[in-house]
């Protein structure tokens, strides 16, 4: 029997899995950064990561690719019912600065109370969220910029693509895995040509007289060899 014997091992022991995946999938999602982000070195100049040649995607192997995905689809799924709770206290938020004199009356009125209520799915999901990936900006990165993104998607947020070309030093199979929507492969149809009717109506305007304007250059040839001839045998007479 094989219980409690699903997925692959990946040559780690349970807590390295669980760690790899963790990196895998924030790896991922930090992808999603802002390309001006200070983090970034642009110029290559030190030890800081350059941003990503792509946004919303990784390389890694075909088995990696395989076991991170659902848990980045779970990570997903739950940043998403944290999107309706957080509406609903943005809605009671207060507008004023914080620690002024509006926020403080605020935060001492009912109001606090009902934002406090509506925003605690929020902070529970963004909780659990940091106990799976144990990255608090991928968490950031993952309600506010990706999860609204897939609001209206049931599933099937990423793609594994698998590469042609092996790794290096192993040969080990590669595959891409990336986010749904944003770097989609786009087939277009070529358009049928379309013609103009007048265009037609002139072509055929133009064919038929084409005969007539042969015809009359025709006689007009024939007219002036027949007066040549003539002005011939009068200058021989």
């Amino acid at each position: 029997m094989r219980h409690r014997r699903r997925g692959r091992k990946l040559g780690r022991n349970p807590k390295h899995q669980r760690a790899l995946l963790r990196s895998l999938a924030s790896e991922l999602i930090l992808t999603e950064r802002d390309p001006e982000h200070p983090l970034f070195d642009k110029d290559l100049s030190s030890t800081a990561p350059a941003p990503p040649r792509v946004q919303g995607r990784i390389i890694t192997t075909v088995a990696k690719a395989k076991e991170v995905r659902p848990f980045i689809e779970r990570c997903i799924t739950l940043a998403k019912k944290a999107q309706a709770p957080l509406e609903a206290a943005a809605a009671l938020e207060s507008g004023s600065d914080y620690r002024s004199d509006g926020w403080k009356s605020w935060r001492k009125s009912d109001k606090y109370n009902e934002w406090n209520a509506a925003v605690a799915p929020a902070v529970a999901v963004r909780r659990r969220l940091i106990q799976l990936l144990g990255n608090k900006e991928a968490v950031e990165i993952l309600i506010d910029d990706i999860a609204p993104r897939f609001e209206d998607r049931d599933g099937g947020y990423t793609r594994i693509v698998k590469l042609a070309q092996p790794r290096l030093g192993d040969a080990g199979p590669r595959a891409i895995l990336e986010f749904v929507g944003k770097n989609d492969r786009v087939v277009k149809k070529a358009e049928r040509p379309t013609f103009d009717d007048t265009e037609d109506e002139k072509e055929e305007e133009a064919a038929a007289e084409a005969p007539a304007d042969e015809e009359a250059s025709t006689e007009e040839a024939a007219e002036s060899t027949e007066e040549s001839a003539e002005a011939e045998e009068e200058e021989k007479s």
